[in-house]
């Protein structure tokens, strides 16, 4: 009987011990089959790590953009020049009108100069709070556009001849408008769009185009050439009675315009 029990004991005890090495060499296995997976694991964290960095340098980089937006022009251009030290921004700069259209009263108060690059996206986002101004101040305000394109624009040029040949059909504000909406697209298929957008004679158009091309090129450079005696830096860059205006939303601009309107207001133009 005792030697039964004691089989028995045994028998237990065996099948313990197996199912122990069972459980080693299966706990072996998985570990096996997961060391890939951790590995794995490892590198995604590690690439989740970069990611994160890049992106707190992105956050940083935006952070920046937006007070250079907020503060002025971020479309730079030298024009053949070295930058300017600090400016005197309560310098008045005298800037021709020349044959520049002017929008408004010609007895406004209040002119705004814009130097201006139709392919500069910043000339787009800044251009629509002045059509709000204009509106605010019908009597008051005026608005001149100056060409400034800048060399890395390669649409800029082209779009300005635009502009200058709508002019000749009275539209040149409206041209502006649409190119300035249009990134300065001036591909062919663009410009009979414009032309019907905008009623103007289309065959005119390209005539002038063509056949006054050296005249558009002159103004425009006669624009740059003032742009730089003036220190314009990049696009745009605003003045107010030809002082430089670094008001950029309605508020600020109407905060401007306001003390200009309640004091003595300086021409600035010719």
């Amino acid at each position: 009987m005792h030697e039964q029990t004691r089989n028995a004991f045994l028998a237990v005890g065996a099948w313990i011990v197996a199912g122990i090495a069972l459980l080693i060499g299966i706990n072996f296995l998985v570990t096996r089959a997961m060391a890939p997976v951790s590995a794995r694991m490892a590198a995604l964290s590690e690439t989740q790590n970069r990611i994160d960095k890049k992106i707190d340098v992105l956050e940083r980089k935006i952070d920046s953009l937006d007070q250079k937006i907020a503060t002025g022009a971020l479309c730079r251009g030298s024009q053949g020049r070295q930058p300017s030290p600090a400016e005197d921004l309560n310098k008045v700069y005298v800037l021709d009108v020349g044959v520049t259209p002017v929008k408004g009263p010609k007895d406004a108060a209040v002119m705004i100069t814009m130097f201006a690059d139709f392919e500069c996206p910043y000339c787009s986002r800044f251009y629509e709070p002045i059509k709000e101004v204009l509106k605010a101040y019908p009597d008051k305000v005026k608005l001149m556009v100056k060409n400034y394109p800048l060399g890395f624009h390669q649409r800029a040029v082209p779009a300005a001849k635009f502009a200058l040949a709508a002019h000749l059909q009275g539209k040149y504000f409206e041209a502006i408008d649409i190119l300035m909406k249009n990134r300065a697209d001036v591909s062919e298929a663009k410009v009979k769009e414009y032309a019907q957008a905008l009623a103007l004679d289309e065959n005119k158009l390209k005539e002038d185009l063509k056949n006054k091309d050296a005249e558009f090129d002159k103004q425009i450079k006669d624009d740059m050439k003032l742009g730089v005696q003036s220190d314009v830096r990049g696009t745009p860059t605003f003045f107010l009675n030809g002082k430089k205006s670094g008001a950029r939303d309605i508020n600020s601009w109407k905060a401007e315009i306001d003390r200009v309107l309640g004091g003595k207001a300086l021409s600035g133009h010719n």
